[in-house]
């Protein structure tokens, strides 16, 4: 016992925030595998005029993502979310390596792939819920946006992990090219497996399941200040406290009554808009939409993704620089504001000038992706992991992570439908229709929480009713 406790003691503060979001690495590089690896696929297995199962295949991961997402939040309430993070981990493992074998068996083998990639879903979605929840947990409010933002450089640096890959393999014959590219996601999950296996539990977990002895010596590796310690320990406890008076038995209904429902919707929200404005459009399908506007082969185009990917990565290190100086509220209203705009100027300019340059709508794309990759990109699981209420912590992120994963999963299922029946411009003018709603619905429907406690956005949840009457700014 006493050899565990002096191994418990060597984990770092560093370990913990590094192995604690590098579930987002996964979910980055299965984001961006496809990207290179779709052109090749389609031509070896004759898919180029087949829309509606290049959308299947390419937004599976998304469909199944929005059962993992919900089911991993339900779990990690009962079993905690460092059990539920290596259980998807393994999920990860088993289903990239099943993808990259898939059997050659004509258009079954389409439907073998969408399936593998649908159970593969599971494990993404679990861990874009799980990650930012663990984070927001372990993280102090002073520094909360900025080790929680760790989140979006670990689903970004995936991303640019998938492309480079993808671009490195692109010489290979057709077939190995695609396969390898699926199947090698396997390894960054053996990675988070392993790290994961020493990391604490939260101890916000712990003290929900009464362990407060525990609870502390995990706070006591990510605080430094003993005062600090007992006064977070006495908060939750206090918060904790008040549920058991309630006799409060959580359910999902309990997400949308009178005290939780302000945040609930607030976050889910966010979760759904980030998605709906777009983004993984882009992403997904770079090279097809370079090919469309250019004429060039797809293929040969892999070179964007890695663009896009260092413009993601870039965007998500000056977030982390800047995301205590400004407000979550003001950096999503700025961000989705140019991001609009960014989609609906392309249609405006080629609707004045039809002889466009066709790259124009690339550069756009670029301008998009920069902003979104320091404002909604990685505020959005900012927000998921500390707007909602301990109670319902695990159900609210699930839900808001499936919400996320359903936009995915329509975005990656229509686009490619919507671009083969209306100019490209036109589609993206829509996407930035959806931009500009979602600064509204920031505008209106969400509170600010940089600087709060977990607990302190609680309280402004439950009293929201009558602060919003005495200040609508709340």
């Amino acid at each position: 016992m006493n050899v565990m406790a002096k191994a418990e003691k060597k984990i770092s503060s560093a370990f913990i925030y590094f192995f604690g979001s590098f579930g987002g690495i996964l979910f980055g590089y299965d984001i961006g595998v496809m990207t290179g690896a779709l052109p090749f696929l389609q031509a070896d297995w004759h898919l180029e005029n087949a829309a509606s199962l290049v959308g299947w295949i390419t937004s599976a991961v998304m469909f199944g993502a929005i059962f993992g997402g919900a089911l991993a939040g339900q779990l990690s309430d009962k079993f905690g979310r460092r059990k539920m993070i290596l259980m998807s981990a393994i999920v990860f493992m088993v289903f990239s390596v099943l993808s990259g074998v898939s059997p050659d068996m004509g258009e079954a083998s389409a439907y073998y792939l969408i399936i593998v990639r649908m159970l593969l879903g599971l494990a993404v979605g679990a861990a874009s819920a799980l990650v930012p929840a663990y984070m927001s947990e372990m993280a102090p409010a002073k520094a909360r946006g900025r080790l929680s933002g760790l989140n979006q450089t670990m689903i970004v640096s995936g991303m640019l992990l998938s492309y480079v890959v993808d671009f490195l393999l692109k010489d290979l014959p057709g077939e190995w090219a695609w396969r390898l590219m699926l199947g090698l996601a396997a390894v960054p999950a053996l990675i988070l497996f392993l790290g994961v296996l020493r990391l604490p539990e939260s101890p916000r977990f712990l003290l929900r399941k009464g362990d407060e002895a525990q609870a502390r010596k995990v706070l006591s590796y990510i605080r430094k200040n003993p005062a600090e310690i007992d006064q977070e320990l006495a908060s939750i406890k206090e918060t904790a406290k008040e549920e058991r008076q309630a006799n409060q038995k959580t359910s999902w209904s309990t997400l949308f009554s009178g005290k939780y429902r302000y945040l609930v919707i607030a976050g889910v929200g966010v979760a759904a808009f980030q998605q709906f404005q777009g983004a993984n459009a882009i992403f997904y399908y770079i090279p097809l939409i370079v090919q469309k506007a250019t004429g060039q082969a797809a293929s040969s185009n892999l070179m964007w993704p890695i663009v896009q990917g260092v413009i993601l990565v870039v965007g998500s290190l000056i977030y982390m620089w800047i995301a205590d100086k400004f407000n979550r509220r003001t950096l999503l209203m700025v961000g989705g504001a140019v991001m609009g705009l960014s989609f609906i100027l392309p249609a405006v300019i080629n609707w004045m000038i039809p002889n466009m340059n066709p790259m124009t709508i690339v550069v756009f794309l670029c301008i998009y992706v920069a902003f979104y990759s320091f404002t909604w990109a990685p505020l959005t699981w900012v927000l998921v992991g500390e707007i909602f209420p301990l109670a319902i912590r695990g159900r609210a992120s699930g839900l808001a992570s499936s919400f996320n994963w359903i936009g995915s999963w329509l975005v990656g299922l229509i686009f490619p439908i919507m671009t083969a029946s209306m100019p490209q411009e036109a589609v993206f003018a829509i996407f930035g229709i959806i931009c500009i709603l979602g600064v509204i619905f920031v505008k209106t429907c969400v509170p600010e929480t940089r600087g709060h406690t977990l607990e302190e956005i609680e309280e402004q949840g439950t009293n929201h009713g009558r602060v919003k009457a005495s200040n609508p700014e709340n």
